[in-house]
């Protein structure tokens, strides 16, 4: 029997994060067992009462007490409400849902990258790898608009001491980090060829990135993404989030490269990015 309906989640903290962005301290109302075992890459609905729910991802995942962080972005009139509550505020909880993202063990050489908010769904992976020594050897390639668009400070103030973070600007920045991250993919390359690669952001930005990894000798089938669909049950029944004959709110919303394109295929563009980021 599916659960839908909503936990109670406390609002602990909170703070600005970038450019129309906000970092949210979360806290749910009698924790679980089956609270702690989320994945990097997955969701959660989040709703604040009598006004609906939408998808984010979690930053970090909930530990022993139920508390996590989450990163919202400014994009409608549910997060504008959202920017406006303060510490104790009560609001509705349901996941965790999906799929995320494959969890390496072992020397493999896995690279990271990012585009804007797309941060967010890596950055739990991120701190797995940091967590644990059989980790994989991990690089970030993170890119935005401008300094005052980039999200998740604090956490990436503490990744760039334990492992290289390239960070490169559409505006401003150094002349040799400024544009978009696939003017990096060269030098990185040369210096190591990736045995997988992990992107989130942009859709038309991921497949940019995805086409100069597959050129540059990466197969589709060692590339992940995290896609953006309307996801509003989570839980493959309202159909609004699907993609061919995949619900990305179960499915995914991390797919390999090679079967995201097949359902791209197979759908003829049905399924196109919704409204609602998961960020």
């Amino acid at each position: 029997m599916l659960e839908l309906t909503p936990r109670v989640l406390r609002l602990v903290d909170c703070y600005d994060d970038g450019l129309d962005s906000r970092n949210l301290t979360l806290r749910i109302d009698q924790p679980q067992a089956g609270d702690r075992v989320v994945i990097p890459g997955q969701f959660f609905m989040l709703g604040i009462p009598g006004q609906g729910e939408a998808p984010f991802t979690y930053v970090s995942p909930p530990n022993g007490a139920g508390e996590f962080t989450a990163l919202v972005r400014r994009t409608g009139k549910l997060t504008a409400r959202l920017f406006e509550l303060q510490p104790g505020a009560l609001l509705g909880y349901r996941g965790p849902y999906g799929k995320g993202w494959p969890l390496f063990l072992g020397s493999r050489r896995v690279l990271v990258v990012a585009g804007g908010c797309g941060l967010a769904p890596l950055a739990g992976l991120i701190e797995e790898a940091l967590r644990h020594p059989a980790s994989p050897h991990l690089r970030v390639l993170y890119g935005a608009r401008s300094a005052e668009a980039q999200v998740l400070g604090r956490e990436r103030v503490r990744w760039r001491q334990a492992l290289p973070l390239i960070e490169t600007l559409d505006q401003g920045g150094p002349a040799e980090l400024r544009g978009s991250p696939l003017a990096q993919l060269d030098r990185l390359f040369a210096e190591e060829l990736p045995q997988a690669v992990l992107c989130c952001g942009p859709e038309a930005f991921m497949h940019a990135i995805a086409q100069g990894c597959l050129a540059r000798g990466v197969t589709a089938d060692s590339l992940w993404l995290s896609v953006e669909r309307r996801m509003h049950c989570a839980v493959g029944l309202c159909g609004h989030c699907y993609i061919a004959d995949s619900y990305a709110c179960v499915d995914g919303p991390t797919y390999r490269y090679d079967n995201y394109l097949e359902l791209l295929a197979a759908g003829n563009g049905r399924g196109t990015p919704g409204a609602h980021e998961v960020c």
